[in-house]
């Protein structure tokens, strides 16, 4: 098996710190790994190392030669790239070039026949047809559809999708993903877990998403404390590893403890001009104490505050209507919330999930209808947006504005500081700059504010973005137990399955669909419908009762005859299409026609091959 990616003896330094050292990792062909660690321990540091877009304090990175390796980062750079068009299409590939001339013109000059034509006639030249087709899915799957759009005036969200739609394009020898899923719907996840499971695609990625993880790797890197941990299987694998392996490293900590203060005292003993010391013993020593010093329990984030008393009335939306610039979101949507109601938001990016957020929380005004909330129902809303501050605003000043004080789970009040501290934001962080924070540590501070205020009705809109899989571990442990009311919109499957139990499917022109079951309920009952949909209509029983046969039928060999030559007249059909699809002088209008008709007709021609195969295996039964 061939090594497409090597790294040796990594080291990598950050503000005095090492974030790893002695790292050895092979990427061979065909392998899909997932980086797992807690915010900080430096997995996006390592893969931009490995993406070369960085060097390594220490160490080094070898390629296979030639490699064509991609590389999606958090934050990705353009470079000088000005428009969409600049970005997708690469200046010295033909096919490429001729696409985006006829995307350009299909986009800005519709009624340019005569340049069309010119460059449909090229494409076919060049075969470029075929790779028109799936450049114009993948932008279109990512939602890009402005090709001179520029850069500059795209969202955060609509630049991962950018960098992410060019990667696929290029479909490199290595996909290095950091966050993928990050700003996709569920839809869109689903189609690009499918893309990346497909042949023998190498893969070395960040994602917190634990289905996505689990359905696309096959194997686990876990950063502990500057080192590497292998586990070669799936993530609930690599969980029941890593909680052996912590549960030994418990054992061996408290061993090594005791004998190096034991070790202590004895040094403490020796008098200080007397030269006998043993020099094995005073090795010793020290070699405990290394081993000591990092390797105690990790501190976890500690989620226990109080939840404000909830009365009989919590809130109550009657006939809400919202639209914005002609398109309608919510259309005469009532519900009644009740104690214990735990509801994930479902719906494809832009269907008015956000927008039926804010206006529970009163942030936007419906058009129509009214939303009364009862008297005892504080509500804590946790943004995607994040948290606004001030360069110059400290740590502890975002908890002071809120309290001085709080009061936890067990009616015990603990300071601001002590507060930071379960968070786990050590005093030296309390007293910095907001700004120096990492985007998961910012995460976990707007967490920490929002549930300071003790709220009995508690929003989340994408809480799991940007946060280490270990807090969102016990994010959900402190969720699961959450007795308020819970609304929650996330693409991640995961936690919609494990944290709700009844879905608002945001549907077309507004309509919202109340479906009580979790996410995977919700999409087991889709296909089912969909295959029902696929079955052929049943064959008319006969009137008196007959031995199972082995031969087909009167009608069903008739049937059989007949559908021989609708097969052939179908694939006559798609030849013909093809040939007119090639031809040159097309109106543009008529290829969009031809390529839906081809559509369909491959979609026929495989349902009679389906039942033709049916039919044959019947007749030699």
């Amino acid at each position: 098996m061939s090594t497409y990616l090597s790294a040796e003896n990594l080291g990598h330094q950050f503000h005095d710190n090492w974030l790893f050292k002695n790292v050895t990792i092979g990427i061979n062909r065909g392998r899909k790994v997932a980086l797992v660690g807690v915010n900080g321990a430096g997995k996006s540091t390592l893969l931009k190392i490995l993406g070369g877009t960085i060097k390594p304090t220490e160490g080094k990175v070898v390629q296979a030669r030639d490699l064509n390796m991609g590389y999606l980062e958090q934050d990705p750079n353009f470079k000088n790239a000005v428009t969409i068009s600049d970005y997708i299409f690469h200046a010295d590939d033909v096919q490429q070039q001729l696409i985006r001339r006829y995307e350009e013109l299909m986009e800005n000059e519709p009624d340019n026949a005569k340049a069309i034509e010119k460059v449909m006639e090229e494409m076919s030249e060049v075969d470029a047809w075929e790779y028109e087709y799936k450049i114009k899915t993948i932008l279109g799957r990512l939602d890009i559809h402005h090709l001179n759009q520029k850069i500059t005036t795209l969202s955060g969200g609509q630049k991962k999708r950018l960098a992410l739609a060019k990667l696929l394009i290029e479909d490199p020898e290595v996909y290095i993903l950091d966050e993928p899923t990050n700003h996709l719907d569920i839809d869109t996840i689903e189609w690009l877990e499918k893309l990346l499971t497909e042949g023998n695609k190498t893969i070395l990625m960040v994602t917190h998403d634990r289905y996505f993880l689990d359905n696309v790797c096959n194997e686990i890197l876990e950063i502990d404390r500057g080192k590497i941990q292998p586990y070669n299987g799936s993530y609930g694998y690599y969980l029941e590893k890593k909680a052996e392996r912590e549960a030994a490293d418990e054992a061996a900590f408290q061993k090594n403890s005791n004998l190096l203060r034991k070790e202590l005292e004895w040094m403490r003993r020796q008098p200080q001009a007397r030269g006998t010391k043993s020099k094995a013993r005073i090795d010793a020593y020290y070699e405990l104490e290394e081993k000591t010093k990092n390797g105690g329990p990790r501190d976890k984030v500690e989620l226990s505050v109080k939840t404000a008393r909830q009365g009989n009335k919590i809130m109550e939306m009657d006939n809400l209507y919202k639209s914005f610039n002609g398109n309608t979101y919510i259309n005469n949507f009532s519900y009644t919330f009740k104690r214990g109601d735990r509801i994930g938001l479902a719906g494809r990016n832009g269907s008015g999930k956000s927008t039926l957020l804010n206006i529970i929380t009163g942030s936007l005004q419906p058009d129509a209808g009214t939303v009364v909330k009862g008297e005892t129902t504080v509500i804590g809303y946790f943004h995607q947006a994040g948290i606004t501050f001030k360069e110059d605003e400290r740590v502890i000043d975002i908890v002071k504005n809120v309290a001085e004080f709080i009061t936890m789970a067990d009616g015990k009040t603990i300071s601001a500081s002590a507060l930071l501290t379960l968070f786990l934001f050590p005093p030296a962080k309390q007293y910095g700059f907001i700004s120096k924070l990492s985007g998961g540590e910012k995460k976990r501070l707007q967490l920490m504010s929002i549930l300071m205020k003790n709220p009995n009705f508690l929003i989340l809109d994408e809480p799991t973005n940007d946060l280490d899989i270990d807090t969102l571990n016990v994010l959900e442990e402190f969720l699961t137990n959450y007795g308020g009311v819970l609304m929650m919109v996330s693409h991640d499957r995961y936690l919609l399955d494990k944290l709700t139990d009844q879905l608002f499917i945001m549907e077309e022109k507004g309509h919202v669909r109340i479906f009580n079951g979790n996410y995977s309920s919700y999409r087991l009952e889709l296909e089912e419908a969909k295959q029902q949909a696929k079955k052929p209509a049943p064959v008319a029983q006969q009137a008196t009762p007959t031995a199972k046969k082995s031969k087909l039928s009167y009608k069903e060999a008739k049937e059989l005859e007949g559908i021989e030559g609708e097969i052939s007249a179908i694939e006559a059909n798609i030849k013909d299409k093809n040939d007119q699809l090639n031809a040159s002088g097309i109106d543009p209008k008529k290829l969009d026609e031809l390529l839906k008709q081809i559509e369909v007709l491959n979609s026929q021609l495989d349902d009679k091959t389906a039942r033709w195969m049916e039919l044959t295996e019947l007749n030699e039964g």
